[in-house]
């Protein structure tokens, strides 16, 4: 086959799960994705050590950071991609995991931000149907005409407290929202249920409401492996696309980088056409690093508790609840795999490293459900978690923070006597439109480097999503054939589909011997765990069990699991005994956050 759009074009034989000729197609295209992270770390440095130049240099593993790369490997671009930290350490693995078209944007006016989003929720619905899945969102609503005044003057740009929304303002926007879905849409349109009805589905709910607005929008299970699965691919199709976490980057001198690897302080020099800063909430202090000073940032933390309570749970459904505190802020709450995650605050920070959910925002949110479910025994005593991201947003003057728009731009800075090379800072935007942040990067540097755009990834299934079954009798032939064909029961391989997607086969084929559970977890196996600390650049036991995998998210990275972990990933890395147990007691800090 000539490239890799005819592996992909030929992939989709068939969607259903069935047998046939599409399954060894699937297995070339994957081994063509993945053979780059099969490499150590350590080779990974050694090949960037080994690059004199190259055309972008992009600063940032989140996100924006690998959305752009796999954006500039389809272009045949030069890029190495690092990261500080992990990748995803920052924002990109602390959000709501909501992908949504932005329905709350539209009182400020910000249509085009709510149609990008709405498209892309909808591109990532059909490209990662393994990881993204619709999600039927409910707002209880108290008032018929709450919000007539505010809100139009809200619409008008005038400085005004948000909150007060009625059920005709919201019903003036859920069918603005369904117009902006277009004939493209990927979930249905909205409808209202009565009173008696919403407390029925939904018990436990306040009881004062009027009635319930319901519309659909999208959550993503494992966005963590969406990102890794971007790396993959880009460097995987692209020899000329490099990637790798823990290295910092300083300007060096006019014209290049000095690049240092954190785990052996070992250094580099690379001179980069274009240098992109996709650090999120980081931007002005990597700025700073490459010699440009810069206010562009003033970003807001959005904190999240995951709770374990069986009444709530089962109280949510299959519904995302979407409401009002008494101050006006939306709070979200919805079922999260076996737990129930629920936020979030929108507070400025100045620091992000030192970004945190304190107490006082706990009681914000517990409050504020109790707002919704005013019955429910729901306290500290069930959180199992808690997480804060900071939010990139561009520096705002505005009193309420949850008016800042989330709307995205690329400032580029020019040379100067100092520096040789432009800095494209990438500022604002959301979990949702990183795709397009990406895509409109790209053309911006496409036209500096004097090249045309050869295509995009737009239509283009992420590497999980390939061969992924349609529905749930596709899973079930899915799941029997792999399963019978490795000797495996099928109940672990449906596990590992929701977790991996297609990459499970590949998985379970190349670890067959080793996927037995954990003793501590059993949810999770042997043969898994060596695949991701040998082919998916992890440092740290953190990074696997916070930034491969939900294990830390979900409350259940105890000290017993961290040790059988350790054990694992150390065979595999090899570790000394010390080496392992300062990365239990990395792991362990890391999981504290519960409260």
């Amino acid at each position: 086959m000539a490239n890799r759009d005819d592996f992909l074009n030929c992939c989709f034989v068939d969607r259903h799960g069935g047998p046939g000729a599409v399954f060894p197609l699937i297995c070339l295209a994957q081994e063509r994705y993945n053979h780059y992270l099969v490499k150590k770390r350590t080779t990974i440095w050694e090949d960037i050590k080994g690059k004199d130049a190259c055309q972008v240099l992009i600063l940032g593993g989140g996100v924006n950071g690998t959305g752009l790369i796999r954006d500039l490997d389809l272009q045949g671009v030069s890029c190495v991609l690092v990261d500080k930290a992990d990748f995803s350490a920052g924002a990109s693995s602390k959000s709501s995991r909501m992908i949504h078209g932005g329905l709350r944007y539209l009182e400020n006016a910000e249509f085009r931000l709510v149609g990008e989003a709405v498209a892309e929720r909808n591109r990532l619905l059909r490209n990662a149907p393994h990881f993204v899945k619709p999600l039927k969102t409910t707002i209880p609503i108290d008032s018929w005409f709450a919000g007539l005044i505010k809100s139009p003057l809200m619409f008008l740009g005038l400085p005004v407290k948000v909150g007060g929304r009625g059920v005709l303002i919201v019903k003036v926007g859920l069918t603005l929202y369904d117009i902006i879905s277009g004939k493209h849409r990927q979930t249905p349109r909205h409808f209202f249920s009565s009173k008696k009805k919403a407390l029925k589905e939904t018990p436990g709910m306040r009881t004062d409401i009027v009635c319930t607005a319901n519309y659909w929008d999208a959550w993503i299970s494992q966005a963590e492996r969406l990102w890794v699965e971007m790396i993959q691919e880009a460097c995987s199709s692209n020899p000329d696309c490099a990637a790798i976490n823990y290295v910092t980057a300083a300007k060096n001198g006019k014209d290049q980088v000095l690049l240092t690897d954190q785990a052996t302080g070992e250094e580099t020099l690379i001179k980069p056409d274009i240098v992109v800063n996709a650090t999120g909430a980081w931007v002005d202090s990597a700025n700073s690093a490459m010699g440009f000073k810069s206010k562009f940032m003033g970003g807001t933390k959005g904190s999240h508790l995951v709770i374990d309570n069986e009444e709530l749970y089962n109280a949510l459904g299959d519904r995302m609840v979407y409401y009002e505190h008494t101050d006006g802020r939306v709070c979200i709450t919805f079922r999260f795999m076996d737990k129930v995650i629920m936020g979030s605050t929108d507070i400025r920070v100045e620091r992000p490293d030192y970004a945190q959910c304190d107490d006082e925002e706990i009681d914000y949110m517990l409050t504020s459900l109790r707002g919704v479910f005013p019955s429910m025994d729901v306290s500290r005593k069930d959180i199992v978690f808690t997480f804060c991201g900071v939010r990139p947003l561009a520096a705002s003057g505005l009193d309420y923070t949850s008016r800042v728009s989330r709307a995205h731009r690329i400032t580029v800075s020019e040379p100067d006597e100092e520096r040789s090379f432009r800095i494209y800072s990438m500022i604002g935007g959301k979990l949702t439109t990183f795709g397009a942040l990406a895509h409109q990067t790209a053309d911006m540097m496409l036209q500096e480097l004097g090249k045309k755009r050869n295509g995009t990834v737009d239509e283009r299934p992420y590497t999980g999503a390939v061969g992924y079954p349609a529905d749930d009798a596709a899973k079930a032939l899915w799941t029997g054939r792999t399963a019978q064909e490795n000797g495996l029961n099928q109940e672990l391989m449906a596990r590992l589909l929701e977790r991996y997607g297609t990459l499970a086969e590949r998985i379970v084929v190349e670890k067959k011997a080793a996927m037995t559970p954990l003793q501590s977890l059993p949810d999770y196996t042997v043969g898994e765990l060596q695949y991701i600390a040998e082919q998916e650049c992890v440092r740290h036991l953190s990074d696997i069990v916070r930034r491969r995998s939900i294990v830390t998210l979900l409350g259940l990275a105890r000290e017993e699991v961290l040790k059988e972990m350790a054990e694992i990933a150390g065979n595999v890395l090899d570790w000394d005994e010390a080496r392992k147990e300062e990365e239990i007691a990395l792991a362990l800090k890391e999981a504290g956050d519960r409260k």
